[in-house]
């Protein structure tokens, strides 16, 4: 926004202005709601019914081991695929991988200092866009025992109607992370 602006308003002034525009917007099917990649407007979710009368498509179903890995990659990030298979007692397929790749929820990040050089898997702006959460912070707190399915439960059952937290530039630790070039294809 203060690009758009050519930076004659500072960060305070372009944070107040878009709070000061959600207030506006508090008594109509739409609010204005931060996510990791900025702003948008969306439905609000008791708007959801009426919505989903107008779509009936229903949303894609992933399977128990697609959510397991996610939540993993979410809850441990930055994790290699032997990371995952370690916590999950079982090999994962490629073609979890890819698939949580190709949804634009997990991203190779970097390369692990041991041998073998492991990529680095880890959630994805897009994820946080998807789930309606500003940071990682806003992920729910991890359910315990052997399982993370039902911390993947939770995840999915998050509703937007919470204050949104200031944006976190930097969401994702990556301790033991060798950078990657990024291509600016996109």
């Amino acid at each position: 926004m203060r690009a758009l602006f050519a930076d004659e308003f500072d960060a305070d002034v372009v944070r107040a202005l878009l709070d000061e525009l959600a207030r506006e917007w508090d008594d109509e099917g739409v609010e204005l709601v931060a996510v990791s990649t900025g702003w948008r407007f969306q439905s609000r979710p008791e708007m959801r019914e009426f919505l989903d009368r107008l779509n009936p498509e229903k949303p894609p179903r992933y399977s128990r081991a697609v959510m397991e890995t996610l939540a993993i990659i979410a809850y441990r990030q930055p994790v290699t695929r032997g990371d995952i298979e370690d916590i999950r007692g079982v090999t994962v397929a490629t073609q979890i991988i890819k698939q949580l790749e190709d949804r634009g929820w997990i991203e190779t990040i970097g390369y692990r200092e041991t041998p073998g050089h492991p990529a680095l898997l880890a959630t994805t702006r897009q994820f946080l866009d998807d789930l309606g959460l500003a940071s990682l912070q806003q992920l729910p707190l991890m359910a315990g025992g052997p399982s993370l399915q039902s911390s993947f439960d939770d995840l999915l059952a998050l509703q937007v109607d919470q204050p949104a937290p200031a944006l976190d530039p930097s969401p994702y630790p990556a301790a033991d992370a060798v950078p990657m070039e990024r291509s600016n294809e996109s």
